[in-house]
């Protein structure tokens, strides 16, 4: 038996045609780490001040009149516990199926499984979205809404009375109410006495909404440098996955490392199930800009795909997402970019980040607006957070995972020659200029190694990440601002208090090759990463070891006791050490023995200060080295700085013009280039 139910009408008349744009999946693995973002227990809906009150945020508090029980009150309201995901309450039967025990309450309000409808209200032409699923058992599902300030209302209940056989549900629902934000999803409650069994839940459109009548495939683009296992797995996943084959071109695979993804076992099985949707290429190490730049250049040459996917190769992706983006990209009232968020791969349910913005005054990104940096869903679910419900508009979108239209292509060309970092912001900066958003979009991502082992500042990293930034707003900024030389001097001092003179050198070297002009980025692209290696070399901090035992004891190690303090006593303390550095002749060249041992974790300026020499862990935790004071050196690298900084901002404009007059993207350039 069909049920169909309709808030608006009786569906039966309606002769359109509708499409699945968005499954509710579960994870058949690591499920253990991963449910929250899928599925959660069903919890009371908590209305928080913030929500309602238009003043929340007019006022601080007044600390200096707080008591110690309005303080407990303060804390006690903020207690949360994890998300219950336990079996008790559900089970997952497969890929789109799940359980509900009986006299248990779930909710499919959750980060992979929530409707993300004011994006689609926002842009796309869709009016309507209808949402269908296979039924079995007892109990009620619940048609739930939001808005963008994270107020919850209900659709529709759903009576379920269908003991032996599965019975079909169908709710279509009007996307109004949408233009600041909100989701669409269902809870689902079973009776006291049964269980109540969900299939196949699914959300579609209409049609006659999408931008192009003909539906076209897709290729996907991998780089990879010596990840052949991690690349391999990428490539396994979407082998398995039957929705992406369907729609799925090519995968443009290409292998810039001497580990190559063709040697590793079980390639031959992959390649073999893919067949023609694999094309394996093997070129010189251009970098990340250079291997996505290849797989978009061969969509473009051969001419079937709508989009080219990148895809990073040591990603662990959620296949849904792929599709989720293409088909969102298929309604979208004109050709966008379409990505999604970065999980953390070390702790699976924090979401790094789901849309960023560019800063043209301090060159620099930061979350969308109302967004934050890891935020986590087992701690704080969907539904239990009302700023998560507002719509996030995004300047770019990082390459773990982002679509870009064919048409978009053509017109702006690829990457620019970046080598690694900042190519992703250019991109996105470069599509918005000539007309082009882009969308990161709720409920497409990937699990990505986190930044927080990562120090660029200690690594041949800095050169790429100084460079490309300043080339970056050569392209996108009309005018230099104060800020950016604070910034420029902020980094060397950052740095140099840090004692990682190398890095200083690797910024002034970044710096004069931006002054060098578009020709030698160019020309540098295969040598630029031995370049930067090898002016790292003769400095304490990059004579790493792989034990601790392979330096001499520090006399103590540090501990971080300071008193808090506000932001600019912090900024007074931090000039006044930069002062120090740059005044006082003290150096630890000649130190015996480390004077301070400071962890990765506390190795911020701060902790340096005062120390001639220091044994600090890299990032990573795999290695040490001995940095030692060199005041002399800081004094002489930091007057180059503000040098290079004084002839950067004076060349400027004429700087612009031949960076922009270059046209480093365009598919002309990269075809010179990969002809070498």
């Amino acid at each position: 038996m069909a049920v169909t139910l309709s808030p608006q009408h009786d569906d039966r008349h309606d002769e359109r045609d509708w499409e699945t744009v968005d499954r509710v999946v579960f994870p058949t693995t690591d499920a253990d780490m991963t449910m929250p973002l899928y599925a959660i227990a069903w919890t009371r809906p908590a209305l928080s001040d913030d929500v309602v009150n238009a003043f929340a945020d007019f006022y601080s508090l007044d600390f200096d009149a707080m008591n110690e029980a309005e303080l407990r009150r303060l804390l006690n309201a903020n207690r949360r516990t994890p998300a219950d995901t336990s079996s008790q309450v559900f089970s997952v039967d497969g890929r789109t199926a799940v359980t509900v025990h009986k006299g248990h309450h779930a909710s499919f309000c959750t980060y992979f499984n929530a409707f993300p409808a004011s994006y689609w209200r926002r842009w796309t032409k869709v009016d309507t979205v209808r949402f269908t699923a296979e039924v079995r058992g007892a109990g009620m599902l619940q048609l739930m809404r939001s808005t963008g300030r994270g107020l919850i209302h209900p659709v529709r209940e759903i009576p379920v009375e269908a003991p032996d056989k599965a019975t079909t549900v169908s709710v279509d629902i009007a996307m109004d109410g949408l233009l600041d934000g909100g989701f669409f999803w269902f809870d689902a409650k079973a009776d006291i006495d049964a269980d109540l069994h969900i299939a196949d839940a699914q959300w579609a459109v209409p049609r006659s909404a999408r931008r192009e009548t003909k539906t076209r495939p897709f290729s996907i683009a991998i780089a990879t440098f010596n990840r052949a296992p991690y690349c391999l797995r990428q490539l396994r996943a979407i082998a398995a996955d039957g929705n992406v084959r369907a729609r799925l071109d090519t995968i443009y695979c290409t292998d810039q490392g001497t580990d190559h993804v063709c040697d590793q076992p079980g390639f031959a099985d992959v390649s073999a199930a893919l067949g023609d949707q694999l094309t394996y290429i093997r070129q010189a190490n251009l970098g990340g800009s250079g291997g996505f730049s290849r797989g978009m250049f061969e969509t473009i040459k051969a001419g079937r795909a709508a989009y080219t996917m990148l895809l990073d190769d040591d990603a662990i992706s959620e296949p849904e997402s792929v599709i989720r983006a293409v088909q969102f990209a298929d309604y979208c009232s004109t050709p966008t970019i379409v990505g999604g968020g970065m999980l953390h791969l070390d702790n699976r349910t924090v979401m790094y980040a789901q849309g960023e913005r560019f800063d043209k005054t301090e060159v620099r990104m930061f979350p969308c607006v109302g967004a934050e940096y890891n935020h986590d869903y087992a701690q704080f679910p969907l539904r239990d957070c009302p700023k998560l419900h507002r719509r996030f508009d995004a300047d770019f979108n990082g390459w773990w995972l982002c679509l870009i239209p064919t048409a978009v292509m053509e017109e702006i060309g690829l990457s620019m020659p970046a080598f690694i970092k900042f190519d992703d912001i250019e991109y996105g900066l470069r599509a918005k200029e000539h007309g082009y958003a882009t969308v990161s979009l709720p409920g497409v991502a990937v699990w990505h190694q986190a930044w927080h082992d990562k120090d660029p500042g200690r690594s041949w990293e800095e050169y790429f990440n100084n460079r490309n930034r300043w080339v970056c707003a050569l392209l996108h900024i009309d005018r230099p601002k104060w800020q950016m030389m604070y910034q420029m001097a902020y980094g060397d001092a950052n740095l140099g208090l840090r004692l990682v003179y190398s890095g200083v050198k690797l910024r002034h070297l970044a710096m004069r090759d931006v002054m060098r002009g578009p020709q030698y980025m160019i020309d540098a692209l295969p040598t630029a990463l031995a370049t930067a290696r090898e002016a790292r070399r003769g400095f304490s901090d990059t004579d790493t070891r792989a034990n601790l035992t392979d330096f001499p004891e520090a006399a103590v190690e540090y501990e971080p006791h300071g008193r808090p303090k506000s932001k600019r006593q912090v900024q007074q303390e931090c000039f006044r050490a930069v002062f120090e550095s740059l005044t006082t002749r003290r150096n630890g060249t000649a130190d015996k023995r480390p004077q301070r041992a400071i962890t990765a974790k506390d190795a911020t300026w701060r902790a340096f200060r005062g120390a001639s020499s220091v044994l600090v862990t890299s990032a990573d935790g795999n290695s040490a080295a001995w940095c030692r004071r060199d005041n002399a050196l800081f004094r002489k690298q930091f007057k180059r700085g503000l040098f290079l900084s004084k002839e950067f901002f004076k060349r400027w404009d004429r700087l612009a013009a031949d960076y922009k007059a270059a046209d480093l993207g365009s598919v002309a350039m990269w075809e010179r280039i990969f002809r070498g």
